[in-house]
């Protein structure tokens, strides 16, 4: 059996003792912050202009008043550093603590906004997006939400291929953001291999007909780095003590870029990726239908690689959409199915692994955008 207090001491678990790896965990009524000034130069440089500034800043010179009070440039510059939290109702008696990062904070109020603009400046990076270009992407709603904010921003029109299969919230809050929208049409509102696949072959035709850049996310390693950043941030909000770490795959980037980052700073740190009990591919089961929205795409994507993960779990529709009523209701932590089925899972490893231990999952994104979805109007909430 592993002695994992011993493992945390060695150096392998230390980190590359950098500032920038040192971090304690601050519980403050019950968020968990990072206790590094690294994390935040904003901040540090706007209290630097504040002491230095003219207190007539505002009046005299709006740039400078500018420089003190604002934190961002746009929008995109308050996309991650998210804060944690940890579980308190939910976690069985003699279970290990479970942290829960908050992506819910990020602008669009999902963990997208961190790889869909990794993959638009990606592009930029590289001459495939230049100024006068355009976007195209299929998706289940919240990349095409994310997309629709980073591509507003820099003013790129967008043309999202989305299906009904996903909630209204996502599709009128990718119109408000300027994306046009192409539905295709699904089996009675089910996710399944054969609508990802025609939603691909919708967007695959908008390429072809327009020129735009498709960042095709399925294929897009580009947003791996945006989760390693992810990876970071866990590792350096837990002060570098984390046994175990949760999540779901849809494209399959972020469960495999955060445990990625997390094994080369801890081998034995453990990586668990979720997948629909009903379309189990990854686990070698048969693709089928389900209501996870954003994950299990009912084939083995192109960016899946087992290499990080230890073990594969499954958590069905039911299951998930529970456990996100739970976390409502026990916890005040308003979220979509996606982080039911994550929760579920890290709960499930908490117990395994003992009092002693630290599961870490994702809330991945906010409740608000599956208000009119079975999982929160009045039939799901009267069956419970």
């Amino acid at each position: 059996m592993i002695d994992r207090q011993a493992a945390r001491r060695t150096p392998e678990r230390a980190g590359s003792g950098n500032r920038q790896d040192e971090a304690q965990i601050v519980p403050v009524n019950g968020w968990i912050f990072n206790h590094t000034v690294q994390n935040y130069p904003a901040l540090v440089r706007i209290n630097k202009q504040i002491s230095s500034a003219p207190v007539d800043g505002r009046h005299g010179a709006p740039d400078k008043w500018r420089e003190r009070n604002v934190e961002a440039r746009t929008v995109l510059d308050r996309i991650g550093d998210s804060p944690m939290v940890e579980l308190q109702k939910v976690v069985p008696q003699g279970a290990g603590r479970v942290l829960l990062k908050i992506e819910s904070e990020n602008p669009t109020g999902s963990m997208k906004d961190r790889m869909a603009l990794a993959m638009v400046e990606a592009a930029e990076r590289d001459g495939r997006l230049s100024p006068g270009g355009s976007v195209v992407e299929y998706t289940g709603g919240s990349t095409g939400v994310s997309l629709a904010l980073v591509c507003a921003v820099k003013g790129y029109p967008l043309h999202i291929v989305t299906s009904d299969a996903f909630s209204l919230e996502k599709r009128r809050h990718m119109e408000a953001l300027g994306a046009t929208l192409t539905v295709v049409p699904s089996d009675n509102g089910a996710m399944d291999a054969a609508l990802t696949r025609a939603m691909i072959a919708e967007a695959d035709r908008i390429q072809r007909e327009t020129a735009a850049l498709w960042t095709d996310q399925l294929n897009n390693a580009d947003q791996l780095s945006a989760y390693r950043t992810m990876g970071r941030e866990i590792w350096q909000q837990t002060g570098r003590r984390i046994d175990a770490f949760v999540q779901t795959t849809g494209t399959a980037a972020s469960a495999r870029g955060i445990s990625e980052f997390l094994k080369e700073r801890g081998r034995d740190i453990r990586t668990i990726a979720i997948e629909p009990a009903e379309s189990a591919v990854l686990s070698g089961g048969q693709s089928g239908k389900h209501r996870i929205e954003g994950v299990g795409a009912g084939f083995v994507v192109p960016l899946w690689d087992p290499e990080p993960i230890d073990e594969i779990a499954t958590v069905s529709t039911g299951e998930a959409m529970a456990m996100s009523r739970r976390l409502a209701r026990e916890e005040g932590l308003f979220a979509g199915t996606s982080t039911g089925a994550n929760v579920v899972a890290a709960l499930r490893e908490a117990e395994r692994l003992g009092p002693d231990s630290i599961v870490v999952t994702i809330m991945c994104d906010s409740g608000v955008k599956y208000l009119s979805t079975e999982l929160y109007n009045g039939e799901a909430r009267d069956a419970d």
